[in-house]
């Protein structure tokens, strides 16, 4: 019976061979196959037995090790940091029992990061943008006091810091880039967001962001009252239509939702609240209804909400393809402004319109034959002397649309 050996997986700096203890490095230089990054195996230029570097696909190395492990073979695989936290680590537990590996992690980047600037990081989030969606990354950093992030040359600290300036972070917002940490070309940059996303930097990097402004990207329930907001005569997307209406945009983190005929800006305000991570683009032609937008931003701060003065389709070229788009004014551009939304939406994204009048009603059900349409027909309870009556307010219809792909 072959007597399976469990496979080293040892854990580098940017110090190399030197930062292991010679025991780890003579076990590492015994071993039959050696398994790392091009960088990683440059540091043990005298190994003797196989090389094999971890390629575009980790597939053959993993196919390759698990083989060693069956048959008994000594093997070494050489990683950044801890193996263990967004590193090879976790990518060997795919396919091999814990009995099968024996880690010797080094420190991860993200510690040596914040050593390097003397910064304690017991509340910080520890994140990684490499080869992943930027959404999960904003998202936790705009949540937590600090963060360490993994970058990789798609995310960069640029392209990471005009993300986050994006969705409203201050560009002034303290942040910090740490170059070839641990080695001899160590360089650490403090900066800001604004800075950082006009500069280019080492590939070897993390990125740290400090979010002092934190407590303003928690999430806001919506249902703010009607006369919270400046209008003009009271046109305003009525608070029972307004979460009628954010049920169904159904906005999710990282999302990107066009509030088109903005009005007084009460959803796309109540949407960037509730979801702060989001990024919300409202849009409106008229100028005297952009002026109470910004007096609503004012009044209650949604620094991931951009203004666009423009009108609807056109003034949504630059933005950035919707998960949502809400329309509460369509200028007479109805049919344009639907067209353009379902061309510009992503898959499964959500359409959804609120209608008074009954012909545009007809034109959005021809437009959209596979659309839900819902009257919203809302009473309110009004005193009178000693008793109570209701009030009715305008019947609003609500046209809901979802993209299949």
């Amino acid at each position: 019976m072959t007597t399976r050996r469990p496979i080293l997986v040892v854990g580098l700096t940017d110090a190399g061979a030197a930062g292991i203890s010679v025991a780890l490095r003579e076990r590492i230089m015994s071993a039959s196959l050696l398994v790392g990054g091009q960088r990683h195996l440059a540091m043990f230029p005298g190994f003797p037995g196989e090389r094999l570097v971890i390629g575009a696909s980790v597939e053959p190395a993993l196919e390759r090790l698990q083989r060693a492990w069956e048959g008994g073979e000594s093997a070494a695989v050489l990683a950044s940091g801890d193996p263990l936290w967004y590193g090879i680590g976790v990518t060997l537990r795919r396919v091999l029992p814990p009995e099968a590996l024996e880690v010797f992690p080094a420190p991860t980047s993200a510690q040596l990061a914040f050593a390097a600037l003397a910064e304690p990081w017991n509340d910080a989030a520890l994140l990684s943008a490499h080869g992943r969606p930027l959404d999960t990354v904003v998202t936790n950093v705009l949540t937590a006091p600090k963060a360490a992030i993994l970058t990789d040359q798609h995310n960069t600290p640029a392209r990471i810091a005009a993300t986050l300036l994006e969705v409203g972070l201050p560009p002034t917002t303290r942040c910090a880039v740490c170059e070839h940490l641990g080695g001899a070309a160590q360089r650490i940059v403090r900066t800001t967001l604004a800075e950082a996303a006009e500069q280019i930097f080492a590939p070897l990097n993390v990125f740290v962001v400090w979010n002092d402004d934190g407590v303003h990207h928690k999430p806001i329930p919506p249902g703010l009252p009607d006369a919270a907001f400046s209008t003009i005569a009271g046109q305003i997307t009525k608070r029972e239509v307004r979460l009628l209406s954010l049920a169904e945009l159904a906005l999710q983190p990282g999302n990107v939702l066009w509030d088109i005929g903005a009005g007084s800006g009460s959803v796309g305000i109540e949407a960037a609240r509730a979801c702060p991570t989001a990024r919300v683009y409202a849009i409106e032609r008229r100028e005297q209804f952009v002026a109470h937008i910004h007096e609503n931003l004012r009044r209650f701060p949604a620094p991931n909400l951009r203004v666009i003065h423009g009108e609807a389709p056109e003034a949504c070229n630059a933005c950035p393809d919707p998960h949502a788009v809400f329309v509460g004014g369509s200028g007479g551009r109805l049919a344009e402004i639907v067209h353009m939304a379902q061309r510009r939406l992503r898959p499964q994204g959500r359409l959804v319109l609120n209608l008074v009048a009954l012909d545009h009603v007809r034109q959005a059900a021809a437009l959209l034959p596979a659309a839900r349409v819902i009257q919203a027909q809302i009473n309110r309870g009004m005193p009178i002397q000693s008793l109570l009556r209701l009030e009715a307010l305008n019947p609003v219809f609500i046209v809901a649309w979802r993209k299949e792909s």
